[in-house]
């Protein structure tokens, strides 16, 4: 079915089903890269590597940080709406 006249067709990431597929490979992702650390022999030079899920943890851990300080990071380089405004 052809978008009429003036109307956009979505996106691929307005369509549900296609984020819903997006998100199910990420976690699959997620869990291989678990079980990969079980399996896979490493040469670890830092003592916290040797535990399991070390990296799948430390990658989580730095994105929930990154995240947090862009928060407030935002607020402390926020500016007023009219700040760029030459009246």
């Amino acid at each position: 079915m052809h978008p009429t006249p003036g109307e956009e067709r979505p996106t691929f990431l307005e369509k549900p089903g296609n984020v819903t597929l997006l998100f199910r490979i990420f976690y699959v992702l997620c869990g291989v890269s678990v079980v990969l650390d079980f399996v896979i022999h490493r040469h670890e030079t830092h003592p916290w590597e040797h535990l399991r899920a070390f990296y799948p943890l430390y990658g989580f851990v730095g994105i929930v940080a990154l995240v947090l300080v862009a928060k407030v990071l935002r607020r402390v380089v926020m500016r007023p709406e009219d700040y760029y405004d030459v009246d």
